[in-house]
């Protein structure tokens, strides 16, 4: 049986992203996709998908009942990890996650060149690995192991 992991991620860069990064992880692991429209179940072939509720820092308040789908996401998926290139639905995946024991990645988006993004910032702290797209960008808490466009 293959150990289950979640990825998540807003629609739109971060979607994409992620499917870069996770899709090759389809032939080892069962894979579970999360994003905030459900027009992106189309980009996932036959792997199980669900929707998330969209929020940012300027309506939190969504982040209460995207919390309780979530955790009844975990409850029915049992993943054993999840892996997020973000932004804010990500960050609270990693951080819900976190709080039921389930192992977090954060891929930090390529678009942050200069500096971590905010929700990068604060994924450092609730996720088990936290990874930057950017060699200048890595410090003793954020790895870099290349980016999405190759080296």
């Amino acid at each position: 049986m293959k150990k289950k992991i979640i990825a998540v991620a807003s629609i739109g860069g971060h979607w994409v992203q992620l499917l870069r990064i996770v899709k090759p992880l389809e032939a080892d692991y069962e894979v579970v996709y999360m994003s905030t429209h459900p027009k992106c179940k189309s980009m996932v072939g036959d792997c199980r998908f669900h929707s998330l509720t969209d929020f940012s820092r300027w309506d939190a308040w969504k982040m209460l009942p995207a919390s309780f789908c979530l955790l009844g996401i975990f409850l029915k998926e049992r993943p054993t990890a999840i892996v997020t290139t973000g932004a804010a639905p990500g960050l609270l995946t990693i951080v819900l996650g976190r709080l039921v024991g389930i192992k977090g990645i954060w891929v930090d988006s390529v678009a942050n060149v200069q500096t971590m993004s905010a929700c990068g910032k604060l994924a450092r702290k609730f996720a088990c690995r936290v990874y930057t797209q950017w060699p200048n960008l890595a410090s003793g808490q954020v790895r870099y192991a290349g980016n999405i466009f190759g080296d």
